[in-house]
């Protein structure tokens, strides 16, 4: 395949245990196939994710849905516990097709995403008080991914998604969803120490 000969392959890719933690905090699991610069390609395994779909522009999103989680996991759930927080915070626009099929309309929000501890399970996590959260186990997937510091304004985000659309599909690679955005960092973080993601998921 032709991002193959594009690509540098890691050597001693990052194992499940090596992905697991940053700044303290647990982090999803992944391995890297290969990197080419700032860009990767990662598999990542499945794992249990708290989620809720919001409305509006997505800076307005992202606040609404960390709030909503922040809440579930700071002890707003039926056994009144506290989840320890993760990383990243996941984000990705969502579109759901009205009906019929036929129609083209579409009501649009935001998924915004918290990985869960990996001890847990999905009947051994508390049940959320907000009815809006779902509790899901996610796909096993396959992401290009681009990293880079700085603070994720809109602008700042779409520009660096379409860098990475580019570089994808100029290696031949086929984006089946995205972007999806990811925040590793609190907001108080000084930018050039922040770590943000933008991803495609591929095939």
């Amino acid at each position: 395949m032709r991002w193959l000969l594009a690509l540098v392959v890691t050597l001693g890719a990052l194992t499940a245990s090596e992905a697991q933690m940053y700044n303290g905090n647990e982090t999803p699991a992944y391995t890297v196939d290969a990197t080419d610069g700032a860009f990767e390609l990662r598999r990542y395994p499945p794992h249990i994710a708290a989620e809720v779909t919001v409305s509006g522009s997505r800076d307005a999103a992202i606040r609404a849905g960390f709030r909503v989680l922040a809440g579930y996991i700071f002890g707003g759930n039926e056994a009144k516990a506290r989840v320890a927080m993760t990383t990243p915070v996941s984000q990705s626009e969502k579109i759901d097709m009205t009906t019929p099929v036929t129609q083209t309309e579409s009501a649009k929000g935001w998924t915004v995403q918290f990985m869960m501890p990996s001890k847990y399970t999905l009947e051994t996590l508390p049940k959320p008080n907000d009815s809006r959260i779902r509790l899901v186990t996610t796909d096993p997937v396959r992401l290009a991914v681009l990293r880079f510091s700085g603070i994720p304004t809109t602008a700042a985000l779409a520009s660096r998604a379409e860098d990475l659309r580019g570089w994808a599909e100029g290696q031949g690679l086929t984006i089946t969803a995205g972007p999806h955005y990811y925040f590793y960092d609190a907001p108080m973080t000084l930018p050039w120490k922040r770590r943000n993601e933008v991803a495609f998921t591929i095939r």
